[in-house]
């Protein structure tokens, strides 16, 4: 399959090399996001359209120092960096300021690029490494015509890379890469609004799965077809994921499964995750759902939207192909390795409709967040989109537009999201009118009413009552915009 979307991390990545060849200078870019995301496929498409010389190295988790400086001399002498792969020398048991002056030493005098893959791992390995890594950046690299790319998938280290205590802080740009978008997904496989909203929530827009989705597929049918093939990009791919970032079943892990399976709030997930001894205790868990939330980044966190602070907040795994996998095909994939093929497809069919219903309002909050940011919306002041609920969850409210977050000053707009095969009716409108009006800071007479909608409206409902109806094509559209 052709490379799919990145237009404008392209873009971002060929103004930092225009910059390069107009100053004749080095740039730095630090580029990260989660795993599979396709950074090192993003990087290797760039350089192979830039038509400059380049070395693409990456580095091997676990391998010693010395490995990982005979790897990257090897990488060198294969690239098209050097004029002689001979003058790369061997450096036995070299050290990595030997290896950058090495790398110094063949730099061509026109511009290139370097790009250094899995450099946390490398931090791993070599405590050295991040200070041999900045004095080579400053003594022999910012001054001649050199696009440094640093990419990684552990996204703390990446963060600590360039902060404010670290050796590299204010030398490099970063670059966050994100999951392919539904407009960049759905165009790449030839399909509707709608299928691709389903299909970006079962691949995550992770492109390693994406390129495996037979074009103008419908969700359904691939999902259908994956059942039959233990193998599969669908299992396998999310499957790595977790075992890389948890390769021991220890309380990570559990509080992982716990929220893939649908706990969402801490005391359930205490719960869940606990042992024979109890729920895991609020001393152990807080401290992992912060790690978890805020370095690695696997998990959201949504938190009620109003004019008041309010709790609690709710957990949901961040990549939706992850949570799909821990919700559903997990229990699939058992029974595809089993050869149950047809058994494996009913897991998916008894809990498809229920899943997508949660699992896209994430998706479509964030649609139209983007839309009232543009100016599309009937409220040019929203900025933020999120949903409500109070500690019983009744109601709980799916989308609510306002001015800031997490407390707002004011709200423009309360509505429902309705991802089903039936289309929004009057006894929908009649509940969200009613459970609006508990919401902190709703004003009936100023406040107003968005369906997000499957399906459209039914007759019994006067268009009239609702001012904006945010259809399947409406949030593809915002992606666009």
């Amino acid at each position: 399959m052709e490379f799919i979307g990145r237009k404008t991390e392209l873009s971002l990545l060929g103004k930092r090399l225009q910059r390069v060849e107009a100053s004749g200078a080095g740039v730095a870019v630090a580029v990260r996001g989660r795993r599979q995301v396709g950074k090192s496929r993003l990087v290797q498409e760039f350089c192979d359209r830039a038509g400059v010389p380049y070395v693409f190295s990456t580095a091997t988790k676990g391998a010693s120092p010395v490995e990982a400086v005979a790897s990257f001399l090897a990488d060198l002498r294969e690239s098209s960096l050097p004029t002689d792969p001979a003058l790369v020398p061997a450096l036995g048991g070299g050290s990595w300021p030997d290896v950058f002056r090495a790398l110094a030493s063949v730099l061509p005098p026109t511009p290139c690029v370097i790009v250094l893959d899995e450099l946390p791992w490398l931090s791993e390995q070599d405590s050295l490494f991040d200070g041999a890594l900045q004095t080579a950046w400053d003594r022999l690299f910012s001054s001649r015509p050199v696009l440094l790319l640093l990419l990684g998938s552990d996204l703390h280290m990446m963060e600590r890379l360039t902060a404010y205590d670290r050796p590299f802080y204010g030398r490099a740009d970063n670059l966050v890469l994100g999951a392919l978008n539904p407009a960049d997904t759905g165009d790449a496989l030839g399909l509707a609004a709608p299928d691709a909203i389903d299909a970006v929530l079962v691949s995550g827009g992770l492109p390693g799965i994406v390129r495996t989705w037979p074009h103008g597929m419908p969700a359904m049918d691939f999902l259908k077809q994956e059942a039959a093939d233990p193998a599969a990009a669908v299992f396998s791919v999310p499957e790595a994921a977790l075992m890389a970032e948890f390769p021991n079943p220890n309380a990570s892990r559990r509080v992982m499964e716990a929220i893939g399976a649908g706990d969402r709030t801490h005391a359930n997930i205490a719960a869940t995750a606990g042992s024979r001894e109890g729920a895991l205790p609020s001393g152990t868990l807080s401290p992992l759902l912060r790690q978890l939330a805020v370095e690695k980044q696997i998990l959201a966190l949504d938190e009620p939207l109003s004019t008041r602070p309010s709790k609690p907040a709710l957990y949901r795994v961040a990549d939706s192909n992850l949570r799909l996998y821990l919700g559903i095909l997990r229990m699939t994939h058992e029974q595809a390795r089993r050869g149950r093929y047809e058994a494996a497809f009913r897991v998916v069919e008894r809990r498809w409709t229920a899943w997508r219903g949660r699992a896209v309002e994430p998706l479509i909050r964030e649609s139209l967040e983007f839309a009232g940011l543009a100016g599309d919306l009937p409220w040019p002041e929203v900025a933020a989109v999120g949903g409500w609920w109070n500690r019983q969850f009744d109601p709980e409210i799916d989308l609510v537009g306002t001015d800031s977050a997490p407390v707002a000053g004011r709200i423009f707009f309360a509505g429902s999201i309705k991802w089903l095969n039936t289309p929004f009716d009057g006894h929908d409108l009649d509940i969200l009118r009613r459970a609006a009006t508990q919401i902190p800071g709703y004003d009936p007479l100023a406040t107003g009413l968005v369906v997000s909608s499957l399906n459209g409206l039914n007759q019994d409902v006067d268009h009239r009552s609702v001012d904006v109806l945010w259809r399947p094509q409406d949030v593809i559209e915002a992606w666009r915009t």
